[in-house]
């Protein structure tokens, strides 16, 4: 887990969790050695990374164009596929 960013400007959030969730994050926090604000902290960093990741790449493929991926395919030359590849 990255260390915390001290120079950073940080606020408070208050939530509600059911208790049952509240005991494992605690419990995976202590097992990783980090706080728990610095546990959820990350995690909610890394979520927010993989929805913004998910948001750019359903704008890049809205964007994209057939004749494109067409040109692209067929720069790929006709081989057969290695024997790591193949499925048989």
């Amino acid at each position: 887990m990255p260390e915390p960013d001290t120079t950073a400007k940080t606020s408070t959030l208050t939530i509600q969790l059911p208790e049952s969730l509240k005991k494992n994050i605690e419990a995976l926090a202590a097992q990783e050695g980090y706080p728990v604000n610095q546990f959820l902290a990350s995690a909610a960093g890394e979520k927010l990374a993989v929805m913004l990741t998910m948001d750019y790449l359903k704008h890049e493929a809205a964007a994209g164009r057939r004749e494109g991926f067409e040109r692209y395919l067929a720069a790929v030359p006709a081989a057969a596929p290695s024997e790591a590849d193949r499925l048989d």
